[in-house]
This record gives C-alpha cells, structure tokens and sequence, in this order.
C-alpha cells in the first residue's frame, strides 16, 4: 500500500527554523531518489530539493544553503531541515518520489503547512 505522510510543518516567524519529516511506504522509499516538493497559494507545484538512496542531494537555488535534505533508509524517512525561513517559503509541503514531470507523479500525500511570518 503507498503511503506518504509529511510532518512538522507550522508557524515560524522569520528566521526561524523547521524541521519536517516524511514517512513513506517502502514501495515508493526503497532504491529511489526523493524529494521535497512545495506549492504556495496560486502557484505551481515546485521541487525544493532531491536525495539519491546514497545520500547524494540538490537544491532549488531559492533553498541553497538554508535547507538540508536527508534520509534514513532503514526508517523509509525523509527530512527536511529549513533554517533562515523565509516569508516567501510559506507553502505545503510534500514529499514524493523524484520525477522530472510532476505529471508523472499519480499519488500524494497530505502534504504539511508551513507558514513563515515577517
């Protein structure tokens, strides 16, 4: 059964950091690059950042040096380290697998909020 579900989104204030989690069925986790994705109020679905099963990761050049990516390939979690939030960053959250068309992407998770306050 597919599962994907986000956690540890919130409120912030600017500046402040966040700390989100993704639990995913091992279907979707295991040998695959994944990756965070985000989408604010009236915009596209956007990719945040990727990590390879080895560890290996890339950024969106809005996240680059505030945001880090990992993964525990035992748990089948995910991670998402922002720091330096920022007003702009407000959008829900979710976690996939990496694919180049978002179209190619059938299933989602909740998704998890995150607001950051100026």
């Amino acid at each position: 059964q597919l599962q994907l579900v986000e956690s540890g989104g919130g409120l912030v204030q600017a500046g402040g950091s966040l700390r989100l989690s993704c639990a995913a069925s091992g279907s979707i986790f295991r040998l695959n690059t994944m990756a965070w994705y985000r989408q604010a109020p009236g915009e596209q679905r956007e990719l945040v950042a990727t990590v390879t099963s080895g560890g290996s990761t890339n950024y969106a050049d809005s996240v680059k040096g505030r945001f880090t990516i990992s993964r525990d390939n035992a748990k089948n979690t995910m991670y998402l380290q922002m720091n330096s939030l920022k007003p702009e960053d407000t959008a829900v959250y979710y976690c996939n697998k990496f694919r180049v068309l978002l179209r190619d992407i059938t299933y989602w998770g909740q998704g998890t909020q995150v607001t950051v306050s100026s």
